[in-house]
């Protein structure tokens, strides 16, 4: 994917059942219409959805055209369990991983003393060196992805040693960064260009998600951790929150018009958080008028 900017991509989580699991297949199969650059699979805390994650990472890899991109956390691992994923993965020719810290598990005991990667830094220099050793059949190995927060990190309030982590991910080796949904652009903006000046220099994916429910409202508020909505998208929210349809056309219309303004601000790529439903994605990519690609190259990006 070097070099085809802006990049179009979407993010899915395993479900929790083999029925469910069906389902959203074929809802990415339905997706597969439009061509994405790739789609993202999300990685439960404490091994909760790990194995469907790597289930449906292969499945996606082996029965579609599309480029899948799992997510690999820090959280309840050691080096050799690691390592085992990524062969796994190599020996299917997954492209790229998306390296990240992990959200601590809520339904176990954790003690993360004991992960043998404390920081998303770690995890990343464990993936260049496999990379290093050739174990990838793509002599360039695993592109590396890491996660950036427009908005600032949750767990790191001071932001200029935040954007101090953020570099040593990239000088760690990190390839692109996939953002933290966020609903100012402004803030995106003003992220981009401090990365900017910290000398951080590999491409920036936006992340987006529209809002389609009051409930997933709320629930976005709970997973953002802490995330900013603007007045005047609450304000048109408050106007039809008893209209579950209004609700829809708000949080689609808000998000369609972030998407405008960012690719007008020439985004290196718009990456869509789903919530495993594809209709209002559709709308947006749509009504967007972007040319759907003939093909899809898997390489790392």
């Amino acid at each position: 994917m070097r070099g085809d900017f802006p990049t179009f991509s979407f993010e899915f989580f395993p479900p929790k059942t083999p029925e469910a699991a069906e389902i959203l297949y074929q809802t990415i199969r339905d997706l597969e219409l439009y061509m994405p650059h790739f789609i993202s699979v999300t990685y439960g805390a404490g091994g909760s959805t790990r194995d469907l994650t790597h289930d449906l990472v292969e499945r996606i890899q082996h029965t579609t055209k599309l480029d899948p991109i799992p997510h690999l956390t820090c959280v309840c691992h050691n080096e050799e369990e690691v390592e085992a994923i990524l062969v796994r993965y190599a020996r299917s020719a997954i492209g790229n991983i998306l390296a990240l810290g992990g959200d601590r598990p809520r339904d176990i005991p954790y003690d993360k003393s004991r992960d043998s990667f404390q920081h998303a830094v770690d995890l990343v220099e464990f993936i260049r060196r496999f990379n290093e050793s050739g174990a990838h059949p793509d002599r360039r190995g695993f592109g590396i992805g890491v996660a950036g927060f427009p908005e600032g990190h949750p767990a790191t309030p001071n932001r200029l040693v935040e954007m101090d982590h953020l570099k040593a991910k990239v000088d760690a080796g990190a390839d692109y960064m996939v953002t933290q949904l966020f609903f100012d652009n402004r803030d995106f903006f003003d992220f981009r260009e401090r990365c900017v000046l910290a000398g951080i220099h590999i491409p920036i994916i936006a992340g987006i998600m529209p809002i389609t429910s009051m409930s997933g409202f709320k629930r976005i508020a709970e997973l953002a951790g802490g995330a900013r909505f603007p007045a005047k998208l609450l304000r048109a929210l408050q106007r039809c929150e008893n209209d579950p349809e209004g609700v829809r056309r708000v949080g689609v219309h808000f998000a369609l018009e972030q998407c405008h303004d960012l690719l007008d601000n020439n985004v290196a790529g718009i990456h869509f958080y789903t919530l495993n439903r594809s209709d209002a994605t559709r709308v947006i990519f749509d009504s967007l008028g972007i040319p759907r690609r003939r093909s899809v190259q898997v390489s790392a990006i």
